[in-house]
């Protein structure tokens, strides 16, 4: 195939309108206001957040794919609105470069604040690209920087070991990274989420706070209470089902088929169930979340596999 013949690749179901976002500017972001002096920035793909305050300029993250546009955008509405533009604050949601690969395009002397954990684990990655965050906590912190509150809260290990949930509940707004794509099925095995049943644990966590505008970090738009709450029950339907397939799905053919070569046959085995199990929940969300279609069975089975392993479904002693 060619670098320009497509006719080979797969066709996958239309995206609803619903998982749009808003057009991008000839620079490539969109910033808008979510409410008062808390603004949001989108490339399409990645997004971040900023405070404006009597004492500077509060980032909420700062991914690669955004970079230079970030400070732009910052310029734009400090122009716009006679404010400083001036950054001298930026929270960490978690430690991972897609989310803050573009730390170290602001001054050195910016406070750096997260998790207690992404300190430690950026110490350890030595990305210059991301400087360690200088303030930490361990499970709450509220900060209060220039008149403006931010609750930073550590829910315990879901996309990563340090996610944090961002709430501004005189904004009436919460920021979750890597949980939820408003409008979106998660990508690869649920966002390459590392621990499972954090992962299906931090909606509900998220909803336990009073908000009404969510900033997920993908995709082009903000988020809302009705986003969370389908992919709560995207992701149940997927666990409920991978339950089912581990109890019905039988292994005897492939380990029949492959004799010796026993990763063969287990590739086999656990394919299918993930397949199985993924095929209703593609049927019923398809059309309803975007690109439903493409990534289900990758995450149901990371699912599978952690209903497996983390809980033990399906487990059977030796007699």
């Amino acid at each position: 195939m060619s670098a320009t013949d497509t006719t080979a690749l797969l066709d996958y179901a239309p995206i609803p309108d619903a998982a749009f976002g808003p057009a991008l500017n000839e620079q490539g972001y969109y910033v808008g206001r979510v409410e008062r002096n808390l603004y949001w920035i989108t490339d399409g793909t990645y997004q971040c957040a900023f405070l404006t305050t009597s004492d500077g300029v509060v980032v909420l993250d700062a991914p690669p794919t955004i970079g230079g546009n970030i400070q732009r955008a910052v310029d734009e509405i400090a122009a716009a609105n006679g404010v400083s533009n001036k950054v001298n604050y930026l929270i960490y949601s978690h430690h991972h470069a897609d989310h803050v690969g573009a730390a170290s395009l602001f001054d050195k002397n910016v406070t750096r604040i997260g998790h207690e954990e992404t300190r430690n684990l950026l110490l350890r990655d030595d990305d210059s690209a991301r400087p360690p965050n200088e303030e930490t906590f361990q499970d709450r912190r509220t900060l209060e920087i220039g008149g403006e509150r931010i609750d930073l809260a550590w829910h315990g290990a879901n996309h990563s070991p340090d996610n944090i949930i961002i709430h501004l509940p005189d904004h009436d707004t919460l920021m979750l990274i890597d949980i939820v794509n408003p409008g979106w099925a998660p990508i690869y095995l649920s966002n390459l989420t590392e621990d499972i049943p954090g992962y299906l644990e931090a909606p509900a966590n998220a909803l336990a706070y009073p908000w009404k505008h969510f900033i997920g970090g993908h995709n082009g738009r903000l988020g809302t209470r009705d986003d969370v709450t389908l992919h709560q029950q995207y992701m149940a339907d997927i666990a409920d089902n991978s339950r089912k397939a581990i109890d019905s799905v039988d292994p005897t053919p492939y380990f029949v088929k492959y004799g010796p070569n026993v990763w063969a046959a287990l590739k086999g085995y656990l394919d299918e169930i993930a397949a199985t199990a993924a095929a209703p929940v593609v049927e019923k969300y398809t059309g309803v979340i975007a690109a439903a279609d493409v990534f289900t069975e990758s995450t149901t089975f990371h699912v599978m596999q952690s209903i497996r392993l983390d809980l033990g479904h399906g487990s059977q002693v030796h007699p």
